[in-house]
């Protein structure tokens, strides 16, 4: 009798434990089945204008925000703005320059900027040390490397005539450059439109004495945002929560690559799936201590977006003739799902 009443006990004891499991399990599960799934795609291959991305995917920042991030390569035959309005991402990596026609055409695009990756416009000319091409106006009689984009040409234009050259006196050739740096040791007479993160930091860690100027500092118009960080219009209308939260982790991804440049880039190699990294890792460290300090820079806050230098820039493309329509002040971006 005492026999049966032990074996009762331990079943029930039994039973208890394992409906306690199964309901752990189920509430796995459902935290699991819970998160919100998430696409990133970025506009080119991994590189330090991402770091801060998967830094919070690698730290788990994302999860604990209960969101399922994957971060994906752009496809060959569109481009990410495209892949983003599409719904097949909910945010993206693109540029305030190259949006400007997705909001003009007669078939605007469903994107919105929500995030500046970098506080300021680094890009700028660089060419070979000592060749005169420290200032726009020593391009003249030298040769630029041009994609033939109007904004870039109307860009360059710009900057040459107002420091007091001539834009028609400076030799324009196709750029298929892949490695600026060795190209201008090879070419002393050549200026190309390059990203000091990388460009520039690729001559410094090869050796490679070069000038260099940043539109920025020629013109402040050209102080526009490159790269931001777009969303998909539907998703953040019908997901502000999950859009913020997002957001919320990504700035603490980038937070802690700015405290700690070498290890993001740590996270940064190894998070490259796409092998574009290889060989370059002293590149990505250097570049990743140089960039860390342009991630917010003199701004309130990581992601914000200068509503004024936005707008400056779009009217000047509109006063240009490079885009179809004037826009309104305030297309295109909102600071409203940043912390």
């Amino acid at each position: 009798m005492k026999f049966k009443k032990l074996s009762a006990l331990i079943m029930a004891v039994v039973l208890i434990i394992s409906l306690a499991a199964c309901s752990k399990a189920d509430d796995s599960k459902k935290d699991t089945d819970e998160k919100t799934k998430l696409t990133v795609c970025l506009d080119w291959t991994p590189n330090t204008n991402h770091t801060g991305m998967f830094v919070a995917l690698d730290k788990g920042y994302y999860d604990e925000a209960g969101l399922d991030v994957e971060i994906v390569q752009p496809p060959e035959n569109t481009g990410a703005v495209q892949v983003c309005a599409s719904g097949q991402a909910q945010f993206a990596v693109e540029f305030q320059d190259t949006l400007a026609p997705v909001f003009t055409s007669d078939t605007p695009l469903g994107v919105t900027a929500v995030a500046a990756l970098l506080q300021h416009n680094t890009s700028g000319i660089i060419s070979k040390a000592g060749e005169g091409m420290d200032r726009p106006k020593g391009l003249e009689g030298k040769t630029f490397l041009t994609w033939n984009s109007p904004t870039e040409l109307a860009i360059m234009k710009n900057v040459v005539n107002s420091d007091g050259g001539n834009w028609d006196n400076v030799n324009l050739i196709p750029n298929t450059v892949t490695d600026e740096a060795q190209d201008i040791k090879n070419n002393p007479d050549h200026a190309i439109w390059v990203f000091y993160a990388w460009s520039g930091i690729n001559a410094k860690v090869n050796n490679i004495d070069v000038d260099y100027f940043y539109f920025k500092d020629i013109n402040e118009t050209f102080d526009y945002y490159t790269p931001v960080l777009i969303g998909n219009n539907d998703f953040l209308a019908d997901n502000p929560d999950a859009a913020k939260a997002f957001l919320s982790a990504t700035k603490k991804g980038y937070e802690y690559a700015i405290e700690n440049p070498e290890e993001a880039a740590d996270i940064l190699i190894k998070s490259d799936e796409t092998g574009s990294l290889v060989g370059s890792e002293k590149l990505v460290y250097e570049s990743q201590k140089w960039i860390a300090e342009q991630y917010i820079a003199d701004a309130e806050k990581w992601g914000y977006i200068d509503p004024q230098r936005w707008d400056r820039f779009y009217a000047w493309l509109w006063d240009n003739k490079l885009v179809e329509k004037e826009l309104p002040a305030g297309t295109g971006f909102t600071n409203d799902y940043l912390e």
